[in-house]
């Protein structure tokens, strides 16, 4: 991810260029990742066998409206969309259109709203009709990974340790973690140092710090994790078209760990809607 040419000058950085914000504008992610995850709660029920992607972001596109803030994604680097629906072998960057969802499809849905500047990032995973069983599998390693992820986040830990907590457990049952796209800083910006990789080794790279902001947003893959991306120069899909999921929360990092910006209002950020 690169780093914009207008980042907002607050607090201080690292020397890595990570931006340290203040204890006080823990509350303006909290309430722009609190906007994300409600919309991405709404949508749920609009999620459903011969509905299209196109109607998902239209009436995302609406919710961001209707709660006074700013989709991110609309007009960034051309593009088009209030959200990214990235569906079965889609990667990421998945781009909403006319095809209609078919049983057992399952789905991604990212999105970024803009809420007083401040910038709240989320994504998680959907089915149309019934959850296929080797897809159902794809979709708890996925979860958890990010999970586990976060659960390396704490002052001292480094963004290795983030990296390789994911890719240990997500190897460990036989998947792949994807290399070519990572979370990154964000706040008053969409996209910002540092690259958070969901793989690596532990020691290495940045130390965390209070007041970091960033998003962990691993994609898991059934098969291997080389991904091409398509002539649109958007949507990126699997190699060997197995297929692919993703769960994205923004987090802050806090004296004791992380605190999640993102969390699900109705507990439905599992498509299951058993865990948060």
């Amino acid at each position: 991810m690169e780093t914009p040419v207008n980042e907002d000058l607050r607090g201080r950085q690292t020397k890595d260029g990570i931006r340290i914000y203040d204890s006080s504008d823990f509350a303006g992610m909290h309430r722009a990742g609190a906007l994300a995850a409600r919309i991405l709660d709404d949508i749920a029920q609009h999620v459903f066998v011969g509905q299209t992607t196109g109607e998902i972001d239209r009436l995302i596109t609406q919710m961001v409206g209707d709660a006074g803030a700013t989709s991110a994604t609309i007009g960034y680097k051309g593009y088009q969309h209030a959200s990214c629906i990235s569906v079965n072998h889609v990667v990421c960057h998945g781009i909403p259109g006319d095809k209609k969802l078919k049983p057992g499809d399952i789905l991604n849905i990212d999105v970024t709203v803009i809420v007083d500047g401040w910038f709240g990032d989320t994504s998680r995973m959907y089915v149309a009709g019934k959850l296929p069983r080797k897809a159902e599998r794809l979709i708890e390693i996925t979860h958890d990974a990010l999970m586990i992820g976060i659960d390396a986040v704490k002052p001292g830990n480094t963004f290795g340790d983030i990296g390789y907590a994911i890719q240990s457990f997500v190897e460990s049952h036989r998947m792949s973690v994807v290399r070519d796209f990572c979370g990154h800083g964000l706040g008053r910006v969409f996209h910002a140092p540092p690259n958070v990789l969901h793989y690596g080794r532990p020691g290495t790279g940045a130390v965390l710090e209070e007041g970091m902001f960033f998003t962990i947003e691993p994609m898991v893959n059934l098969g291997r994790p080389e991904t091409k991306t398509l002539s649109d120069d958007w949507t990126a899909v699997t190699r060997d078209k197995s297929l692919s999921a993703q769960f994205e929360h923004s987090v802050g990092v806090t004296a004791e760990g992380a605190e999640i910006f993102t969390l699900s209002p109705g507990g439905m950020f599992h498509p299951t809607y058993s865990q948060d």
